[in-house]
């Protein structure tokens, strides 16, 4: 096994291209988990971890959209969650580039 510290911190911004393309934020890292989680030290655990949170992130938005009716409540549910989908993924970027372990808020756990 390599050690590739830009290529977890590129996984970790490659969250980020939603904001580019409007979609893709958990294909792309799904992506690169799968084809180097063997081959790059590290990547298997920061990989499982950066799909846990879009997992998380995903239900919380579907959770969000229905509490909309309720006094708007949902909106700023997700004005909340886009917030920390933009900033934690720089964090943890800057984390991986430092060899620190990833921490994600409100992430649960589906892949372990």
């Amino acid at each position: 096994m390599r050690t590739d510290r830009q290529l977890l911190v590129l996984t970790h911004l490659s969250q980020l291209i939603t904001l580019v393309i409007g979609f893709g934020s958990l294909l792309v890292p799904l992506v690169l988990w799968l084809t180097n989680k063997d081959r790059v030290y590290q990547m298997d655990k920061h990989g499982k971890t950066i799909l846990n949170f879009q997992i998380s992130l995903l239900i919380y938005m579907l959770i969000c959209i229905p509490m909309i009716l309720f006094f708007g409540l949902g909106l700023l549910g997700l004005l909340l969650l886009g917030i920390i989908a933009v900033i934690f993924p720089v964090i943890n970027a800057i984390k991986a580039g430092n060899g620190e372990d990833p921490k994600y808020p409100l992430s649960l756990s589906f892949i372990s």
